[in-house]
């Protein structure tokens, strides 16, 4: 009996899952941008859903970054606070969206 064909496999982390999807996404993105740069026209929803894949891959290069760092968790806290600080300001200053209010009811 061949022992590998009992062991466990590791399962993909959602993050590789997801990785193709915003590859392809990305590519499309490239394409048309070529070929035609005008206004995408993003419903509200699709705009919610942008600006948080970007924030959540932040994040996740912040995680990875504070790992290798070692820096200690109250700072991590901090340094998280700030990523979603700037990226509504960045928001907001460009767009006069403020993030903050993204997931509000109407």
């Amino acid at each position: 009996m061949n022992l590998s064909d009992t062991t466990p496999r590791k399962q993909p982390t959602l993050g590789q899952k997801l990785s193709p999807i915003l590859a392809e996404i990305e590519d499309t993105l490239w394409k048309k941008e070529a070929n035609l740069p005008e206004p995408l026209l993003f419903t509200e929803k699709g705009r919610r859903a942008g600006i948080k894949i970007f924030m959540t891959v932040i994040l996740d290069m912040l995680w990875e970054y504070q790992n290798k760092n070692n820096v200690p968790q109250e700072k991590r806290e901090h340094q998280a606070e700030e990523v979603g600080a700037g990226i509504n300001l960045l928001v907001k200053q460009y767009t006069g969206v403020d993030t903050k209010t993204l997931y509000k009811e109407p």
